[in-house]
Order: C-alpha cells, then structure tokens, then sequence
C-alpha cells in the first residue's frame, strides 16, 4: 500500500503547484455552475489537489482558488438566472434535471430564504440550481453573496484542510509504518463518511421546507419533457 501511495502522491505533488491550484479553482468554478456541476466530481479534485500540498502558503492559496471558483460558479449561476432563467428552465438540458427539482429549489428559497442559499451548499442538485433559482428570485446579488461567501468558504477550507493534513501525517510516518497507507485512507474514507453523513442530516432536517403541496405537485406534473 505505501509503495502505491508514494507513487500516486509523488505524482500528484510532482504537477506544478500553480496548475494544480489553476485546476482545481476551474474544477470547483464548474461544479457550482448550473447544469455542468451535477456531473463534474470537484471535490475529488479538490482531494487530491490537497494532498500535494506541502505547506501553509501552498494550502492557503488552494484554499482561495477553490473559494474563488466556487463562488465565481455560482455567481455565474446567478447571472444566468437573472437574465436566462426561464430560458434554461425549460430547455432541453433544464428539463433533464426535472420539473421537480426546480420547483423544490424555487419552494425551498421562498420557505427558508438566506439560509437556503447557505445550506444548499451541502445538498445534492440544489447545490446548482439554488444560484439559478436566486437570480431568477429578484434577491440581491450582494444578499446572496453574504450567504454564499461562508458555506463555500466552511467547504473549501474543510477539504483541503483534510487533505493535507492526512498526506502530511502519511509522509512522516511511512517510513517507520507500514500500515501508514491505511491510515491514509481510512482518514479520507471517514471524512467522506462524515461528509455524507452531515448532508443526510442537513437532508433530514430541510425536508420539510423541501416538500411540495398539492398544488406544486400538479405544477411539476403538469410539465412534460
């Protein structure tokens, strides 16, 4: 196991440091943009972008790429929802997510507001339709920035603090450990664990605010691809 990690994390650490913090700023822009980010795996990328990270300096500049790119995809999303919405909405593509889900994300920003921007975040598809659904609202960009800035800020810091941390701990003890690869990944894999744990409860405790009445549920019914 730590022959294949050196491998993978010498490979990895041996990308320039600049490229890596340029992908994985571009991975998160395009994983908070509407439509693309529902099938483009940042937060792999943002992993392994981490464990090459070899001190504060590097760590602080990912940590701003990744900030940056989150939220120039959202602020994307809001632009296109400002001026597209409805366009997009009932596209082709936009029809592919479902009737459903747009309602749900329309339902659930009337019902919680703020928050909503905040917590979607942490939920999957409205993590790209909120921005979208936000822009088409008629809520302030500013409004929207102060609840986005700190969900995304809460996310980029925690994975690549992650990262880092589990690759820095894996270097110093692989030489003396050789079962330091398993503890490697049994820290990634937990903190995945914690990760989809937090989004289920996050999941459990907004169902209300997700759910729709009769009358949405005709509305999204009544929408046929």
């Amino acid at each position: 196991m730590n022959e294949i990690l050196d491998w993978l994390l010498g490979t990895v650490q041996a990308v320039d440091p600049v490229v890596r913090v340029i992908v994985a700023g571009i991975a998160m822009m395009l994983e908070t943009s509407v439509l693309v980010g529902l099938v483009v795996p940042g937060d792999s990328i943002v992993i392994v972008a981490g464990t090459a990270v070899d001190n504060l300096a590097e760590g602080t500049w990912l940590v701003l790429a990744v900030l940056v790119g989150a939220l120039v995809g959202e602020s994307i999303g809001f632009a296109l929802g400002r001026w597209l919405g409805p366009r997009i909405r009932f596209s082709r593509a936009g029809r592919l997510i479902g009737e459903r889900n747009w309602v749900r994300a329309e339902l659930y920003l009337r019902r919680r507001g703020g928050p909503a921007i905040f917590l979607s975040r942490f939920l999957p598809v409205l993590h790209s339709l909120v921005p979208l659904t936000v822009g088409m609202s008629g809520f302030a960009y500013r409004r929207f920035l102060a609840w986005t800035v700190p969900a995304c800020t809460v996310w980029s810091v925690a994975y690549v603090s992650v990262a880092a941390a589990a690759a820095e701990g894996y270097r110093e003890l692989s030489d003396s450990l050789h079962y330091a690869g398993y503890l490697f990944v049994g820290i990634i894999a937990a903190f995945l664990v914690l990760v989809y744990i937090a989004k289920r409860v996050i999941s459990a405790r907004e169902a209300r605010h997700l759910e729709l009445d009769d009358a949405m549920e005709g509305r999204a019914d009544d929408v046929k691809d």
